[in-house]
Protein backbone atom coordinates (compact mmCIF):
# COMPACT_ATOMS: atom_id res chain seq x y z
CA UNK A 1 0.00 0.00 0.00
CA UNK A 2 1.27 3.97 -1.01
CA UNK A 3 0.49 7.04 0.44
CA UNK A 4 -0.64 10.19 -1.43
CA UNK A 5 0.34 13.46 -1.00
CA UNK A 6 -1.99 14.14 1.71
CA UNK A 7 -0.77 11.13 3.46
CA UNK A 8 -3.69 8.72 2.93
CA UNK A 9 -3.25 5.40 1.03
CA UNK A 10 -3.54 4.85 -2.22
CA UNK A 11 -3.05 1.79 -4.74
CA UNK A 12 -1.08 3.96 -7.46
CA UNK A 13 2.10 2.09 -7.93
CA UNK A 14 5.72 3.58 -7.40
CA UNK A 15 8.47 3.10 -9.33
CA UNK A 16 11.56 1.78 -8.47
CA UNK A 17 14.10 2.83 -6.24
CA UNK A 18 17.48 2.34 -6.20
CA UNK A 19 19.83 3.01 -3.65
CA UNK A 20 23.41 2.76 -3.16
CA UNK A 21 23.36 3.92 0.93
CA UNK A 22 25.48 2.20 3.15
CA UNK A 23 22.79 1.39 5.85
CA UNK A 24 20.67 0.41 2.67
CA UNK A 25 19.81 -3.87 3.74
CA UNK A 26 19.95 -5.05 0.18
CA UNK A 27 22.28 -6.97 -1.10
CA UNK A 28 25.00 -5.17 -4.00
CA UNK A 29 27.87 -7.59 -5.18
CA UNK A 30 30.11 -6.75 -2.61
CA UNK A 31 27.58 -7.75 -0.42
CA UNK A 32 27.11 -10.96 -2.28
CA UNK A 33 30.55 -12.06 -2.34
CA UNK A 34 31.57 -11.60 1.02
CA UNK A 35 28.17 -13.12 2.45
CA UNK A 36 29.05 -16.41 0.48
CA UNK A 37 32.41 -16.22 3.12
CA UNK A 38 30.82 -15.20 6.43
CA UNK A 39 27.10 -17.18 5.95
CA UNK A 40 27.08 -19.90 8.61
CA UNK A 41 26.61 -23.63 7.61
CA UNK A 42 24.50 -25.24 9.92
CA UNK A 43 21.77 -23.98 12.75
CA UNK A 44 23.98 -23.89 15.39
CA UNK A 45 26.22 -21.36 13.80
CA UNK A 46 23.17 -19.28 12.88
CA UNK A 47 23.02 -16.44 15.12
CA UNK A 48 19.76 -15.01 16.46
CA UNK A 49 15.92 -15.21 14.92
CA UNK A 50 15.75 -18.42 17.99
CA UNK A 51 12.06 -18.94 17.75
CA UNK A 52 12.53 -19.56 14.23
CA UNK A 53 15.76 -21.34 14.23
CA UNK A 54 14.05 -24.05 17.26
CA UNK A 55 11.01 -24.37 15.02
CA UNK A 56 12.83 -25.50 11.81
CA UNK A 57 15.16 -27.32 13.46
CA UNK A 58 12.31 -29.71 14.56
CA UNK A 59 10.71 -29.87 11.25
CA UNK A 60 14.35 -30.61 9.80
CA UNK A 61 15.06 -33.26 12.41
CA UNK A 62 11.82 -34.71 11.97
CA UNK A 63 12.11 -35.12 7.78
CA UNK A 64 15.61 -36.63 8.34
CA UNK A 65 13.85 -39.24 10.97
CA UNK A 66 11.11 -40.09 8.06
CA UNK A 67 13.64 -40.34 5.39
CA UNK A 68 11.19 -37.50 3.76
CA UNK A 69 11.89 -34.81 2.51
CA UNK A 70 11.42 -31.22 4.82
CA UNK A 71 7.62 -29.47 4.51
CA UNK A 72 8.02 -26.19 2.17
CA UNK A 73 9.18 -23.15 3.95
CA UNK A 74 8.17 -19.71 3.94
CA UNK A 75 10.50 -17.06 5.25
CA UNK A 76 9.23 -13.76 5.34
CA UNK A 77 10.56 -10.32 7.15
CA UNK A 78 12.84 -7.42 6.07
CA UNK A 79 15.87 -7.44 3.95
CA UNK A 80 19.05 -8.71 5.47
CA UNK A 81 18.13 -10.77 8.47
CA UNK A 82 19.01 -14.34 6.85
CA UNK A 83 16.44 -15.63 4.56
CA UNK A 84 19.03 -16.33 2.18
CA UNK A 85 20.78 -17.90 4.77
CA UNK A 86 18.43 -20.04 6.31
CA UNK A 87 17.51 -21.56 2.70
CA UNK A 88 21.29 -22.68 2.16
CA UNK A 89 21.19 -24.10 5.79
CA UNK A 90 18.30 -26.02 5.37
CA UNK A 91 20.07 -27.62 1.92
CA UNK A 92 23.02 -28.44 3.96
CA UNK A 93 20.85 -29.55 7.02
CA UNK A 94 19.01 -31.99 4.62
CA UNK A 95 22.14 -32.84 2.55
CA UNK A 96 20.55 -31.99 -0.56
CA UNK A 97 21.46 -29.36 -3.51
CA UNK A 98 19.69 -26.52 -3.83
CA UNK A 99 18.52 -24.10 -6.90
CA UNK A 100 18.31 -20.21 -6.20
CA UNK A 101 15.79 -18.46 -8.27
CA UNK A 102 13.37 -15.13 -7.67
CA UNK A 103 10.01 -14.33 -8.27
CA UNK A 104 11.16 -11.34 -10.70
CA UNK A 105 12.77 -13.81 -12.85
CA UNK A 106 9.76 -15.75 -13.87
CA UNK A 107 7.50 -14.33 -15.60
CA UNK A 108 5.96 -17.36 -17.38
CA UNK A 109 4.50 -20.72 -16.38
CA UNK A 110 6.93 -22.00 -18.88
CA UNK A 111 10.12 -20.31 -16.91
CA UNK A 112 8.79 -21.90 -13.67
CA UNK A 113 8.21 -25.43 -15.65
CA UNK A 114 11.38 -25.25 -17.10
CA UNK A 115 12.97 -25.27 -13.74
CA UNK A 116 10.69 -28.06 -11.42
CA UNK A 117 11.16 -30.95 -14.02
CA UNK A 118 14.98 -30.39 -13.84
CA UNK A 119 14.73 -30.55 -9.68
CA UNK A 120 16.66 -33.51 -8.32
CA UNK A 121 14.79 -36.07 -5.64
CA UNK A 122 14.54 -34.24 -2.17
CA UNK A 123 16.34 -30.82 -3.76
CA UNK A 124 16.00 -27.32 -2.45
CA UNK A 125 14.20 -25.02 -4.84
CA UNK A 126 15.33 -21.29 -3.43
CA UNK A 127 12.65 -18.57 -4.47
CA UNK A 128 13.39 -15.52 -3.40
CA UNK A 129 10.74 -12.42 -3.58
CA UNK A 130 8.22 -15.11 -4.23
CA UNK A 131 5.04 -12.67 -4.43
CA UNK A 132 6.62 -10.64 -7.24
CA UNK A 133 6.37 -14.02 -9.25
CA UNK A 134 4.02 -13.82 -12.51
CA UNK A 135 0.16 -14.96 -11.61
CA UNK A 136 0.06 -17.70 -14.16
CA UNK A 137 3.12 -19.54 -12.89
CA UNK A 138 1.86 -19.27 -9.16
CA UNK A 139 -0.88 -20.79 -10.16
CA UNK A 140 1.03 -23.98 -11.30
CA UNK A 141 2.96 -23.62 -8.63
CA UNK A 142 -0.02 -24.72 -6.17
CA UNK A 143 -0.25 -28.05 -7.98
CA UNK A 144 3.55 -28.69 -8.21
CA UNK A 145 3.82 -27.99 -3.78
CA UNK A 146 0.96 -30.08 -3.18
CA UNK A 147 1.18 -33.19 -5.69
CA UNK A 148 4.72 -33.02 -7.12
CA UNK A 149 3.28 -32.13 -10.64
CA UNK A 150 2.17 -29.78 -13.10
CA UNK A 151 -0.05 -29.40 -16.19
CA UNK A 152 2.32 -28.59 -19.41
CA UNK A 153 -0.41 -26.71 -22.35
CA UNK A 154 1.11 -27.76 -25.44
CA UNK A 155 -0.47 -25.90 -28.62
CA UNK A 156 -3.31 -23.08 -28.61
CA UNK A 157 -6.87 -22.90 -28.68
CA UNK A 158 -9.28 -25.57 -28.92
CA UNK A 159 -6.77 -27.76 -29.96
CA UNK A 160 -4.26 -27.11 -27.06
CA UNK A 161 -3.71 -30.34 -24.64
CA UNK A 162 -2.31 -30.66 -21.26
CA UNK A 163 -0.04 -32.73 -20.43
CA UNK A 164 0.82 -34.12 -17.43
CA UNK A 165 4.21 -33.47 -15.47
CA UNK A 166 5.18 -35.62 -12.59
CA UNK A 167 7.81 -34.08 -10.67
CA UNK A 168 10.22 -35.69 -7.70
CA UNK A 169 10.10 -34.65 -4.07
CA UNK A 170 11.53 -31.28 -3.49
CA UNK A 171 11.44 -28.80 -0.83
CA UNK A 172 10.34 -25.26 -1.60
CA UNK A 173 11.69 -22.37 0.34
CA UNK A 174 10.07 -19.50 -0.20
CA UNK A 175 11.62 -15.87 0.51
CA UNK A 176 9.67 -12.61 0.94
CA UNK A 177 9.60 -8.92 2.03
CA UNK A 178 6.22 -8.13 2.11
CA UNK A 179 3.56 -11.61 2.53
CA UNK A 180 0.60 -10.06 2.92
CA UNK A 181 1.34 -9.80 -0.83
CA UNK A 182 1.19 -13.51 -1.01
CA UNK A 183 -2.27 -15.24 -1.72
CA UNK A 184 -3.96 -17.24 0.80
CA UNK A 185 -3.75 -20.28 -1.73
CA UNK A 186 -0.25 -19.92 -1.99
CA UNK A 187 0.57 -19.45 1.69
CA UNK A 188 -1.50 -22.00 2.51
CA UNK A 189 0.62 -24.48 0.77
CA UNK A 190 3.39 -24.13 3.27
CA UNK A 191 4.30 -26.65 5.52
CA UNK A 192 6.61 -24.17 8.00
CA UNK A 193 6.25 -20.35 8.07
CA UNK A 194 8.48 -18.46 9.60
CA UNK A 195 9.09 -14.48 10.55
CA UNK A 196 12.49 -13.15 10.77
CA UNK A 197 12.73 -9.83 13.45
CA UNK A 198 15.05 -6.99 13.61
CA UNK A 199 18.13 -8.26 16.22
CA UNK A 200 19.15 -7.22 19.36
CA UNK A 201 22.21 -4.91 19.52
CA UNK A 202 23.65 -7.77 21.48
CA UNK A 203 22.63 -10.37 19.11
CA UNK A 204 24.38 -8.11 16.26
CA UNK A 205 27.74 -7.79 18.70
CA UNK A 206 27.50 -11.90 18.27
CA UNK A 207 27.14 -11.31 14.66
CA UNK A 208 29.94 -8.67 14.60
CA UNK A 209 32.60 -10.60 16.41
CA UNK A 210 32.07 -13.73 14.04
CA UNK A 211 32.78 -11.75 11.30
CA UNK A 212 35.47 -9.72 12.47
CA UNK A 213 37.14 -13.42 13.47
CA UNK A 214 36.31 -14.42 9.61
CA UNK A 215 37.79 -11.50 8.37
CA UNK A 216 40.38 -11.24 10.58
CA UNK A 217 39.92 -8.16 12.16
CA UNK A 218 40.94 -7.05 15.88
CA UNK A 219 37.75 -5.82 17.53
CA UNK A 220 36.92 -5.17 21.08
CA UNK A 221 33.35 -5.84 23.18
CA UNK A 222 32.88 -1.89 22.64
CA UNK A 223 34.08 -1.61 19.44
CA UNK A 224 31.14 -4.58 18.35
CA UNK A 225 28.60 -2.50 20.44
CA UNK A 226 29.15 0.79 18.41
CA UNK A 227 28.84 -0.78 15.02
CA UNK A 228 25.77 -2.78 16.52
CA UNK A 229 23.80 0.13 17.75
CA UNK A 230 24.15 1.87 13.96
CA UNK A 231 23.08 -1.05 12.01
CA UNK A 232 19.65 -0.67 12.17
CA UNK A 233 18.71 -4.26 13.66
CA UNK A 234 20.08 -5.82 10.32
CA UNK A 235 23.05 -8.33 10.07
CA UNK A 236 23.88 -7.61 6.37
CA UNK A 237 24.65 -3.76 7.53
CA UNK A 238 26.47 -4.56 10.75
CA UNK A 239 28.56 -6.79 8.14
CA UNK A 240 29.07 -4.11 6.01
CA UNK A 241 29.58 -1.17 8.30
CA UNK A 242 32.37 -3.41 10.04
CA UNK A 243 34.01 -3.77 6.65
CA UNK A 244 33.93 0.42 6.28
CA UNK A 245 35.28 0.41 9.72
CA UNK A 246 37.98 -2.17 9.11
CA UNK A 247 39.13 0.22 6.31
CA UNK A 248 39.47 3.26 8.63
CA UNK A 249 41.44 1.47 10.94
CA UNK A 250 43.63 -0.30 8.41
CA UNK A 251 44.58 3.36 7.71
CA UNK A 252 44.14 5.36 10.80
CA UNK A 253 44.12 3.13 13.27
CA UNK A 254 46.77 -0.11 12.71
CA UNK A 255 44.00 -1.74 13.05
CA UNK A 256 42.50 -2.34 15.62
CA UNK A 257 38.46 -1.31 15.91
CA UNK A 258 37.66 -0.12 20.10
CA UNK A 259 34.69 2.68 20.55
CA UNK A 260 36.81 5.77 19.36
CA UNK A 261 37.61 3.80 16.18
CA UNK A 262 34.51 2.48 15.41
CA UNK A 263 32.58 6.28 16.02
CA UNK A 264 35.07 8.24 14.34
CA UNK A 265 34.89 6.11 11.34
CA UNK A 266 31.19 5.62 10.95
CA UNK A 267 30.78 9.94 11.60
CA UNK A 268 33.38 10.21 8.49
CA UNK A 269 30.38 7.44 6.61
CA UNK A 270 27.88 9.70 7.96
CA UNK A 271 26.16 6.93 9.92
CA UNK A 272 24.73 8.87 13.52
CA UNK A 273 24.35 7.35 16.77
CA UNK A 274 21.45 5.66 16.04
CA UNK A 275 22.06 4.69 12.55
CA UNK A 276 20.30 7.34 10.57
CA UNK A 277 22.76 8.14 7.60
CA UNK A 278 22.13 11.70 5.12
CA UNK A 279 18.99 10.89 3.54
CA UNK A 280 17.19 9.76 6.75
CA UNK A 281 18.40 13.54 8.38
CA UNK A 282 17.77 15.74 5.68
CA UNK A 283 14.42 14.28 5.39
CA UNK A 284 13.60 14.33 9.43
CA UNK A 285 15.65 18.17 9.16
CA UNK A 286 13.15 19.35 6.33
CA UNK A 287 10.41 18.19 8.32
CA UNK A 288 11.23 19.71 11.03
CA UNK A 289 13.22 22.89 10.44
CA UNK A 290 10.82 23.93 7.24
CA UNK A 291 7.43 22.49 8.10
CA UNK A 292 7.47 22.84 12.14
CA UNK A 293 6.79 19.19 12.26
CA UNK A 294 4.35 19.10 10.35
CA UNK A 295 1.86 17.94 8.82
CA UNK A 296 3.20 17.64 5.32
CA UNK A 297 2.67 15.97 2.02
CA UNK A 298 4.89 13.55 0.70
CA UNK A 299 5.66 15.49 -2.24
CA UNK A 300 6.13 18.54 -0.56
CA UNK A 301 8.78 16.96 1.56
CA UNK A 302 10.83 14.99 -1.41
CA UNK A 303 10.74 18.60 -3.26
CA UNK A 304 12.19 19.70 0.17
CA UNK A 305 15.22 17.62 0.68
CA UNK A 306 15.62 17.52 -3.51
CA UNK A 307 14.67 13.42 -3.63
CA UNK A 308 12.35 11.82 -5.51
CA UNK A 309 8.87 10.92 -3.69
CA UNK A 310 9.78 7.25 -4.59
CA UNK A 311 12.86 7.96 -2.61
CA UNK A 312 11.78 9.02 0.64
CA UNK A 313 8.50 6.73 0.96
CA UNK A 314 10.80 3.42 -0.20
CA UNK A 315 14.31 4.54 1.34
CA UNK A 316 14.05 6.94 3.95
CA UNK A 317 10.27 6.64 5.84
CA UNK A 318 10.14 3.07 6.36
CA UNK A 319 13.16 2.85 9.11
CA UNK A 320 11.94 6.67 10.43
CA UNK A 321 8.39 5.04 11.45
CA UNK A 322 9.82 2.28 12.88
CA UNK A 323 12.01 4.13 14.80
CA UNK A 324 9.01 5.95 15.96
CA UNK A 325 10.64 9.17 14.83
CA UNK A 326 8.01 10.08 12.09
CA UNK A 327 4.29 9.67 11.89
CA UNK A 328 2.67 8.85 8.98
CA UNK A 329 -1.16 10.04 9.29
CA UNK A 330 -4.24 10.91 7.06
CA UNK A 331 -3.08 14.96 6.69
CA UNK A 332 0.59 14.60 6.19
CA UNK A 333 3.78 13.29 7.37
CA UNK A 334 4.50 13.93 11.25
CA UNK A 335 7.45 13.99 13.26
CA UNK A 336 7.03 12.49 16.61
CA UNK A 337 8.80 14.01 19.92
CA UNK A 338 11.25 11.84 19.98
CA UNK A 339 12.65 13.25 16.09
CA UNK A 340 12.66 17.00 17.83
CA UNK A 341 15.16 15.45 20.81
CA UNK A 342 17.22 13.46 18.18
CA UNK A 343 18.23 16.46 16.18
CA UNK A 344 18.43 18.22 19.05
CA UNK A 345 15.69 20.53 18.51
CA UNK A 346 12.85 22.45 20.89
CA UNK A 347 9.80 21.69 18.77
CA UNK A 348 7.59 24.87 18.65
CA UNK A 349 4.68 25.55 21.31
CA UNK A 350 1.89 25.61 18.37
CA UNK A 351 3.29 22.97 16.70
CA UNK A 352 3.26 20.60 20.10
CA UNK A 353 0.02 21.71 20.09
CA UNK A 354 -1.24 20.58 16.78
CA UNK A 355 0.48 17.49 17.40
CA UNK A 356 -1.48 16.57 20.53
CA UNK A 357 -4.26 14.63 19.40
CA UNK A 358 -1.90 12.77 16.52
CA UNK A 359 -0.06 11.47 19.49
CA UNK A 360 -2.43 11.57 22.38
CA UNK A 361 -0.16 13.98 24.70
Amino acid sequence: MNWDETGSETDEPTGPVLDDRLVDADADGEDTAVEAALRPKDLDEFVGQEKVREQLDLVLKAARARGATADHVLLSGAPGLGKTTLSMIIAAEMNAPIRITSGPAIQHAGDLAAILSSLQEGEVLFLDEIHRMSRPAEEMLYMAMEDFRVDVIVGKGPGATAIPLELPPFTLVGATTRAGLLPPPLRDRFGFTGHMEFYAPAELERVIHRSARLLDVGIDADGAAEIAGRSRGTPRIANRLLRRVRDYAQVKAEGMIDREIAAAALKVYEVDARGLDRLDRAVLGALLKLFGGGPVGLSTLAVAVGEERETVEEVAEPFLVREGLLARTPRGRVATPAAWAHLGLVPPTHGAKGQQGLFGA
